[in-house]
């Protein structure tokens, strides 16, 4: 540590499928961190491009602020699969972990479980929290042992479909708990990457078979015709919620264009929710990251239908986006919390 400022290192980018994700949150992290209200921080952007490689600070930084013509190049270069060559340097000047990373390899436990073994504390959820969130099937199968509300699910592994007495068990099944349209998403994946809405059975089975491209696992939801509404959570030892908002969208459903095209979607902050269901919502956010052991950081969704008052919870994510058109940091700007002061929070939270 010098001049008593901590070094916090900004981790982005990574071997995902929301790598284009990861790097517009960290280039709002970074102006966030850069603030002249964080006068106590220096940034150390660490960018960890397709194939694992961790590259240094000063390419990492241009890689957030300029347009760097080199990248596919070094990208595709196999000399650098998996290097960590710059890890133990990094780790000698880092005071504290800033994981701006989405999906596999990010969130999902794995780099938490490095970021431990370093010895340095960092921003967010812990292994457990962080690979129970990622796995919807894992995490829903918590949520229920908790009797928290969830929308109705099935799932099977990609062998499954090798099996004809198993999918015609579970084709009935399909019928009986879940009937169509259906969602059908890859267990450990985020940004709506890999999901389909299936109106029959023939568009059920092409949806696993695409779901399967991305994961071994693969989880059918039931569709529900509700509000889609999100909530914020932040702290650890004590943990609060932000206002709730809703989201709407001009698709069909809340696919990966819509969530990053403004034409396509829009954010009601807060929602226009009467105050028992809201408190509700809130309630049932800090329960849903307690049940999973998630903490620093999480986003909850939930759908809501109107007519029958029943909310139920969609999914938790542990490490939201802080990209323009992200939830998380709108959320809690409406509850009082600007960036500046949220991303500065998340640090104190991650030193406690």
């Amino acid at each position: 540590m010098s001049n008593n400022k901590l070094n916090i290192g900004l981790v982005f980018g990574g071997n995902s499928n929301e790598h284009e994700v990861s790097i517009q949150s960290a280039k709002t992290i970074y102006n966030a961190l850069s603030h002249s209200d964080n006068k106590s921080f220096v940034v150390i952007p660490i960018y960890i491009n397709k194939y694992g490689f961790w590259e240094d600070s000063e390419y990492s930084k241009s890689i957030l602020f300029e347009d760097n013509k080199t990248t596919s190049m070094i990208e595709n270069n196999t000399n650098s699969i998996n290097n960590l060559s710059n890890l133990p340097k990094a780790i000698e000047t880092i005071d504290v972990w800033f994981p701006a990373l989405h999906g596999p390899n990010g969130e999902d436990g794995v780099i938490q479980g490095l970021f431990k073994l370093s010895g340095k504390p960092f921003v967010g959820s812990g292994l457990l929290g962080s690979s129970l969130a990622m796995d919807k099937i894992a995490m829903k199968s918590i949520l229920k042992s908790y009797n928290l509300p969830q929308v109705p699910y099935i799932y099977l592994n990609k062998e499954d479909l090798l099996d004809k007495l198993f999918m015609q068990s579970f084709f009935r099944k399909i019928i009986k708990v879940i009937n169509y349209p259906c969602f059908v998403k890859p267990a450990n994946l985020g940004s709506s990457i890999g999901i389909t809405k299936a109106y029959s059975k023939e568009e059920l089975i092409n949806g696993i078979k695409f779901a399967s491209i991305y994961d071994e696992r693969i989880i059918i939801e039931k569709n529900i015709e509700g509000r889609e509404l999100e909530c914020g959570v932040l702290g650890k030892s004590i943990m609060r919620s932000s206002v709730v908002g809703e989201v709407k969208f001009q698709t069909d459903w809340y696919t990966y264009e819509s969530k990053y095209n403004q034409n396509l979607s829009s954010s009601i902050i807060p929602a226009e929710l009467g105050s028992d269901i809201s408190n509700k919502i809130q309630k049932l956010a800090i329960s849903a990251c307690k049940s999973i052991n998630a903490y620093g950081l999480a986003r909850v969704d939930f759908f809501f239908q109107e007519d029958t008052q029943q909310i139920y919870i969609n999914e938790v994510n542990t490490l939201p986006g802080f990209t323009k058109t992200s939830m998380y940091p709108m959320l809690w700007e409406a509850s009082g919390l600007k960036l500046e002061k949220l991303v500065a929070s998340l640090i104190e939270i991650a030193k406690e």
